[in-house]
């Protein structure tokens, strides 16, 4: 029996076909936690009956332990597992995750503890997952190609549209099925969303062999020498998931109801890693040096998904209760907002993919393009600042204004995450790959775990609220608040970028 052909009509003319076996995984695993975050703050709210304040922290901190749990993973797969034993396991338990919060959608009317249960048990299980699944298939973007290839920067947007097809579909798909104006129905978006998922583990199941190869043709994303034999046993690697699923959960549910648990764990993770990397002895002066420049870069990055992310929690409560969304014979519903994003991420990343390589040596360094990416995000903030100034609280405003911002945030994503990416790849040590990895994701889980407490300064309904002796009492003022914190951010790492760009050498 001849093996089915994976679709390679992407675009990915002149990148190896394991791209696209990558494109194709990470667009539905994408499918699935995209689709899923666009109504959990709605069915928290709607639903669970949670008010706001609570909705934006914990949303805060599922999205930050999110980002944060690629540390576990990615140590796991350098040390034991292997990048692609990794994902499938990742995969398995984020599909179980959402299957949970299906059963939680279920029985919230009839069995309120035990749906509060499984609600943090599902969040739990989807973290541990993407800690498994995030930095692994990320890594193995870089290794099909050689090192200094100028291909990687092309390949990592490429593989960044895949992220964002999933989520354009996601949202849009599991809005309407789940947001109906009926709560119960939100259980078929998590349903759908764990369909997805499988979808993703099945097909990098069947071609990962075949099309994940080195430019020599040697398997990538394998297990790593001297391995212990006993990581591979049934009984082992099920308490080990387990253990990791139940770690997941108690810190989701300490950092919600008992205190912030996320504000130590983040920092002390960056020492550890920095301890780790740094104090290692075989690595040479000028491999510190750049990883020096990924620790830098990241902490940047943190403003940015400050900023936002804010697309999961106050602007979903800003598209449902301030934005006009009745069409006359339809009402869009408030979470296929959130499909707006990854839609524009698809038109335009081949445009900055071709940007890149047609300016050739007039290239961007990595360092100034994010700098580029934190002043569109701040543009775009600004956008939306003049679109509802002097509206009275209650009043709706078009779409024209949410739309246009996710479209200059789009432009900063661009700047930013793929070469990010890229960026991590090009500069990592290869022994210290996918933790690395992980610290850029860390970056996003600190900027997410901001982006859930400035959430809960949105002024909804004429209140007042205050950050750093900055009181906010409308939407002005609050989408001010964000112009400022990445407008200064963006600023001063113009003024960084040079000097960075030599630190990297022959970096980008």
């Amino acid at each position: 029996m001849s093996q089915i052909e994976p679709p390679l009509s992407f675009p990915t003319k002149g990148h190896p076909k394991g791209l696209a076996v990558l494109f194709t995984t990470e667009m539905w695993e994408r499918f699935n936690y995209y689709g899923m975050r666009a109504i959990l703050v709605l069915f928290m709210t709607k639903a669970l009956m949670f008010d706001q304040v609570f909705a934006s922290n914990l949303y805060g901190s599922y999205i930050s332990l999110v980002w944060l749990s690629p540390l576990i993973g990615g140590y796991i797969a350098d040390r034991y597992w292997g990048n692609k034993r990794s994902i499938i396991a990742g995969g398995l338990l984020m599909a179980l995750g959402e299957f949970i919060l299906f059963f939680c959608a279920s029985l919230y009317e009839t069995s309120q503890q035990l749906s509060l249960l499984l609600f943090v048990s599902g969040l739990g299980f989807v973290i541990a997952g993407n800690g498994l699944f995030k930095p692994n298939i990320s890594s193995l973007v870089g290794q099909l190609y050689p090192k200094g290839d100028r291909r990687i920067d092309s390949a990592y947007t490429i593989f960044y549209m895949g992220i964002n097809t999933g989520g354009a579909l996601g949202p849009f798909v599991c809005g309407l099925v789940g947001e109906t104006g009926n709560p119960a129905d939100f259980k078929w978006s998590f349903l759908v969303a764990g369909i997805g998922m499988l979808l993703s583990v099945i097909i990098q199941k069947i071609y990962q062999n075949k099309y994940l190869v080195a430019p020599g043709g040697k398997p990538i994303g394998g297990v790593p020498e001297n391995s212990p034999k006993m990581v591979f046993n049934p009984f082992f690697v099920s308490i080990g998931l387990a253990f990791l699923c139940i770690l997941m959960i108690g810190i989701l549910y300490l950092d919600a109801k008992v205190f912030s648990f996320l504000s130590y764990i983040l920092p002390a993770s960056v020492l550890l890693i920095a301890f780790i990397v740094f104090f290692d002895k075989s690595l040479s002066r000028l491999e510190k040096e750049r990883v020096g420049v990924i620790f830098i870069l990241s902490f940047f990055v943190i403003f940015f998904w400050s900023a936002f992310e804010q697309a999961g929690a106050s602007l979903t409560f800003f598209a449902d209760t301030q934005t006009q969304r009745d069409l006359g014979f339809f009402t869009i519903p408030a979470s296929i907002f959130q499909s707006l994003n990854s839609t524009f991420v698809v038109l335009f990343a081949p445009l900055f993919a071709w940007l890149w390589l047609k300016l050739g040596k007039y290239e961007p360094s990595s360092p100034l393009k994010m700098a580029f990416g934190l002043f569109f995000l701040s543009m775009g903030y600004l956008w939306i600042a003049f679109g509802v100034k002097d509206v009275q609280p209650g009043i709706k405003v078009s779409v024209i204004w949410l739309t246009g911002m996710y479209a200059l945030h789009t432009w900063g994503e661009l700047c930013i995450s793929p070469i990010g990416l890229a960026l991590v790849n090009k500069l990592a040590p290869l022994k210290f790959a996918s933790l690395l990895m992980a610290v850029w994701f860390l970056s996003n889980a600190a900027g997410n775990k901001l982006a859930g407490v400035l959430s809960t300064l949105y002024p909804d309904n004429g209140k007042t609220t205050s950050f750093l002796g900055y009181d906010m009492n409308n939407m002005y003022e609050f989408f001010m608040l964000f112009v400022l914190m990445s407008g200064a951010a963006s600023i001063i790492l113009f003024f960084l970028a040079r000097k960075l760009k030599r630190v990297m050498q022959d970096g980008k």
